[in-house]
């Protein structure tokens, strides 16, 4: 099931929610470098990741309703095409204090897992060709490995292109 570092002692929100819902998980630790300009190009260099396998959960306004983006760390967020994929017209990012609120996470540490508030989301499809992908566990320097079938059911996700190079 599940390897736990001594790191992640206790868990976190995500890793409680994936050990309450029975799905098999790996947790990779490694130490955040607060000067890396990237958090989630980091996780992919320290844990050996291709970045196309590591993914970043972002939070955006979408006609005045915040929804999460699970999309590569090798590319970006197309903001039309999340709007698009669930329903909307016009898209932004959220306000970084805002999404830490309703997340109940740490900016470079939110996790489309085990949020305060659960968002809408949609997973970047892109995710589906792989058969594990990485993302955050709630914390700076903890992610979590897993399927994306199982990520897409547990957070109710869309699957839809919004990730772009």
């Amino acid at each position: 099931m599940a390897k736990k570092s001594k790191k992640q002692q206790g868990g976190t929100p995500a890793t409680v929610a994936l050990t309450a819902a029975g799905v098999p998980f790996t947790v990779h630790s490694y130490d955040h470098d607060p000067a890396h300009p990237s958090y989630g190009e980091e996780a992919a260099e320290v844990m050996g990741v291709s970045p196309d396998r590591v993914f970043k959960t972002l939070v955006a306004d979408v006609d005045g309703a915040l929804t999460v983006a699970v999309v590569p760390v090798a590319g970006k967020l197309d903001l039309k095409a999340l709007a698009s994929a669930v329903g909307g017209k016009r898209a932004a990012m959220a306000d970084p204090a805002l999404a830490e609120r309703t997340t109940g996470y740490v900016r470079g540490g939110i996790s489309p897992l085990g949020q305060r508030k659960p968002l809408p989301t949609v997973l970047d499809d892109s995710a589906s060709g792989h058969a594990t992908i990485c993302v955050s566990a709630g914390r700076r320097g903890l992610e979590i490995e897993l399927s994306p079938a199982d990520l897409a059911r547990l957070t109710g996700a869309v699957l839809a292109p919004v990730g772009r190079a």
